[in-house]
């Protein structure tokens, strides 16, 4: 069960080489390295992220399979359609990008991942996405509403391909708006899916899959050559998801 350990700027192994489901942490690919900007784009360019807790090195992950959201398989259920119909129509709501990346990864840092104690995103990691956000690659969705930050997710893009990191809510369903943002806004850029890295109920709920990991490397791979699209949010892009619905 030989780990690759990396010193910052080594080359990544190949994703194929993570552990398999025979071994301790199915997914885990070397430890090491450095969460500098150039060594995070390196590794989502090639499917592979960080997930770590406090007292461990950086572990570096690619599962197999992995869970993804295909933008058109995306389920609006009947509940959040018309509360995001009604947000939609609301003037006092509003989805912003990028407004406050720092108080949504602070917020999601204090949140914690289903079935698991503690939070992921320790300070090593909220100082590295924010230089990983100056630079243009991590970014944050964020519901407002009456002029407050009432939940939001981030997540990292790299030409047409998004990975979903970490959403928090502080308003019931706060962060299923921002992610249905994020999904109109991936349709309206043609961007096909959203990389979810884990399988989680809710995530399957609404439509995400798991995928074989050679074809999600070689989806990632594809897009994210390709320009960028531009990082803002209109309202007419809730077309996307209601295209026929009026606020119930």
């Amino acid at each position: 069960m030989h780990l690759p350990w990396l010193q910052p700027g080594d080359p990544f192994p190949d994703p194929s080489q993570a552990w398999d489901a025979r071994q301790p942490a199915p997914g885990l690919l070397a430890a090491g390295g450095a969460l500098d900007v150039d060594t995070l784009q390196r590794a989502y360019a090639r499917g592979i992220f960080p997930w770590f807790s406090e007292r461990q090195p950086i572990l570096w992950w690619s599962t197999d399979p992995r869970m993804v959201l295909f933008t058109e398989e995306f389920k609006l259920h009947r509940s959040l359609r018309k509360t995001v119909a009604r947000f939609a129509a609301d003037a006092r709501c509003e989805i912003r990008f990028d407004h406050d990346f720092a108080g949504v990864i602070q917020a999601c840092s204090t949140s914690q991942r289903p079935g698991q104690s503690g939070t992921w995103i320790v300070p090593a990691m909220v100082q590295a996405y924010q230089a990983f956000h100056r630079a243009g690659y991590a970014h944050s969705v964020e519901t407002w509403i009456d002029g407050r930050l009432a939940g939001g997710l981030y997540c990292v893009v790299l030409g047409r391909a998004v990975f979903g990191e970490s959403m928090f809510t502080r308003v019931p369903d706060a962060s299923k708006i921002a992610l249905a943002a994020l999904v109109a806004w991936c349709r309206q850029a043609q961007v096909p899916m959203i990389d979810c890295q884990q399988n989680t109920r809710h995530l399957a709920s609404m439509g995400a899959r798991e995928i074989a990991r050679r074809d999600f490397v070689r989806g990632v791979a594809q897009q994210s050559v390709l320009p960028a699209a531009r990082w803002q949010f209109e309202p007419v892009y809730w077309d996307e998801l209601l295209p026929h619905t009026s606020p119930a």
